[in-house]
């Protein structure tokens, strides 16, 4: 099918951002162009630069890197490109313990096209369910920038003449993103591990969640039940920030085409991270399954990764009710383009974008599910041929978009790749003529308590409006002190301030989720009101989140008191404390408790993040410590 015509919202809002990013955009392009011209690492560096780097190689390996021995010929004339390889593999992460051979299989490949591979360096990354209501989760969004910082270190070495980036979950992959943009001039892929096996069920796991928050059930219950959830190597389930990093990369054709959701055990799995050599080398399989002609290596990332594609990426996650994470993510990977988009343009997008998935939280069905209803590939191709995304994007692969509207499968010893068709199941994906939602997933707020984020995909119809007195609490052990108390066994507006990324590092607030949704059970109007985070999984409960300004640099929320009528209509787009206005101007702010303040500060390496809590800009400027 020819795609239609752009989407006059979606274009109108691309040039918005592409008018409010002129300076910045090129400035950077002019930077990408300055390095990518220079001469290549090994013929501009000194020879004792070239044998540090290339010391380690096997000896077939460095005889392809360096020129033959007794020539006058420079270095890089007879050098095979060496590609790095930034992982992020560590085996305490299910997601990312699948790395721990894709090293030898790149270097294979890459030895076998007649390259080099190197790891380059390693990024830290922390998973989320383990800190979960932890100190360690208020090093969570900070990890981001390290692992980009990280990520510009493994590179710094130089040597390279493109880059695979492996890595999965929540702050990886913008991490990676953020660092690997830095590095513009160079070509990369991105490489997946997929997700786990179907396990028990999320909406099974939530009710044992809400049961063991009405004391019904026990420890041992409770974790017999996680356990099954979470089982083996590969991305949780359910659609939240891990999984809807792989959405985005694959809308924005970072990824060899259809790689997001393969699970990590399945033979395709390894051919497809043979492909991303392929790819990045500019060698990659044809569509139709035939070898394709060689071609120049696959166009820089910094090129690749411009206003359309952002836009793109934009357009995926709102069509898919992806993680509110990324509002403050792609924000900041836009940022390290060149690139400015906020939250308005989220909101402009989010009106016309359909909802095509229903993908748990918003739905009962997992990504495993999703991937075998027709997964990004039918998403894509819906999306780009009802105009609602830019058809004409470079990607990484020669074909442009047109490449992530199909999906791989296994012929012979190598790929193929296949149109989706219809959905598989169209209770889990459908196509734009008959959609779950005529708009996105996503709702911006705005009112007197400041601009916030709701995720409406999950929340029931009757939930969008809820109007009631606040109850404010500086910590989520306080909430929870609260109900176990009884005390919020009525309509109420939990308010948890103190959460942004100033006061303590913006954390996930998950553990919130099972008592709401019990009071909310008890048909109480209850909604969530907070400057920190909920992520992917903020489920049936609404949840006004990210509120900026935060508390902690004077924002709204230090006015409110308990008591205070609150309003959340994610119908109208507000959120209003319902106080007089004279009032409300009158009052004092109030400041974040000392007692807080030290507590945020220290243990678990909570000092060494100092100096990103005091710099870090507003979530909606993406939470950068960079900047």
């Amino acid at each position: 099918m020819k795609p239609m015509k752009l989407h006059a919202t979606v274009d109108a809002v691309t040039q918005r951002i592409r008018e409010r990013s002129a300076a910045s955009r090129a400035a950077y392009l002019q930077r990408l162009d300055a390095t990518a011209h220079r001469p290549p690492g090994a013929e501009r560096m000194g020879c004792a630069n070239v044998a540090h780097a290339f010391a380690a190689m096997p000896d077939g390996d460095k005889a392809a890197a360096l020129p033959a021995r007794n020539t006058r010929i420079p270095v890089v004339a007879q050098r095979a490109p060496n590609l790095a390889i930034v992982t992020a593999y560590n085996d305490m992460l299910s997601a990312h313990a699948p790395f721990q051979h894709y090293p030898d299989i790149v270097k294979t490949e890459a030895r076998r096209l007649g390259a080099t591979a190197q790891v380059a360096g390693g990024v830290p990354a922390m998973c989320d369910g383990v800190t979960q209501g932890a100190p360690g989760m208020e090093l969570s969004l900070y990890s981001r920038d390290v692992i980009a910082m990280a990520t510009a270190v493994a590179l710094s070495h130089d040597m390279f003449d493109g880059a695979l980036m492996l890595g999965v979950c929540d702050k990886i992959v913008p991490g990676l993103l953020i660092g690997a943009l830095h590095f513009g001039h160079l070509p990369m892929v991105f490489v997946p591990a997929g997700p786990m096996t179907s396990g028990l069920s999320n909406s099974a796991k939530s009710k044992v969640r809400e049961q063991a928050a009405q004391g019904l059930v026990g420890r041992d219950e409770l974790l017999q039940a996680e356990s099954q959830a979470y089982h083996g190597q590969g991305t949780c389930t359910f659609y939240g920030t891990a999984n809807s990093n792989q959405m985005l990369l694959e809308a924005m054709g970072l990824h060899v085409p259809g790689t997001a959701f393969v699970n990590p055990g399945e033979t395709l799995r390894a051919e497809l991270t043979r492909e991303a050599v392929r790819t990045v080398l500019g060698r990659p399989t044809a569509l139709d399954g035939a070898p394709a002609a060689p071609a120049a290596a696959c166009l820089p990332i910094g090129r690749l990764v411009d206003e359309r594609c952002i836009v793109n990426a934009m357009v995926a996650l709102l069509a898919t009710g992806g993680s509110t994470n990324h509002l403050i993510h792609w924000v900041a990977v836009a940022r390290a383009a060149g690139i400015a988009i906020d939250w308005d343009d989220f909101a402009a997008l989010s009106d016309v974008v359909p909802l095509l998935t229903r993908v748990y939280p918003n739905g009962s069905a997992d990504v495993n599910a999703f991937q075998a209803a027709g997964g990004p590939g039918f998403v894509i191709r819906e999306l780009r041929d009802a105009g609602l995304m830019h058809a004409d994007v470079a990607t990484v692969r020669p074909e442009g978009l047109q490449a992530f509207t199909h999906v791989p499968q296994a012929a012979g010893e190598g790929l193929a790749w296949r149109d989706p068709g219809a959905s598989g199941d169209e209770a889990v994906v459908r196509g734009t003529a008959a959609p779950f939602g005529a708009t996105g997933g996503l709702k911006l707020l705005q009112g007197n308590l400041g601009r916030s984020v709701i995720k409406v995909s999950a929340v029931p119809d009757d939930r969008h409006v809820v109007e009631a007195p606040a109850r404010i609490f500086g910590s989520q052990e306080a909430l929870h002190q609260a109900f176990a108390a009884g005390e919020l066994d009525r309509d109420v507006v939990c308010v948890v301030r103190w959460q942004g990324p100033q006061a303590n590092g913006m954390p996930e607030l998950h553990k919130l989720t099972p008592p709401l949704a019990v009071l909310q059970g008890k048909g109480h109007r209850v909604a969530l009101v907070t400057d920190g985070r909920m992520s992917g999984a903020s489920g049936k409960v609404p949840a006004a989140i990210h509120v900026s300004p935060e508390a902690a640099a004077g924002g709204p929320l230090a006015r409110l008191r308990d008591g205070d009528l609150v309003r959340l209509d994610a119908d109208a787009g507000t959120l209003l404390a319902l106080v007089d206005s004279a009032e409300w101007d009158a009052r004092v702010v109030a400041q974040m408790p000392a007692a807080l303040i030290q507590a945020n500060g220290l243990g678990m390496g909570r000092e060494l993040f100092a100096g990103m809590r005091r710099n870090v800009t507003t979530a909606e400027e993406g939470a950068c410590s960079w900047l």
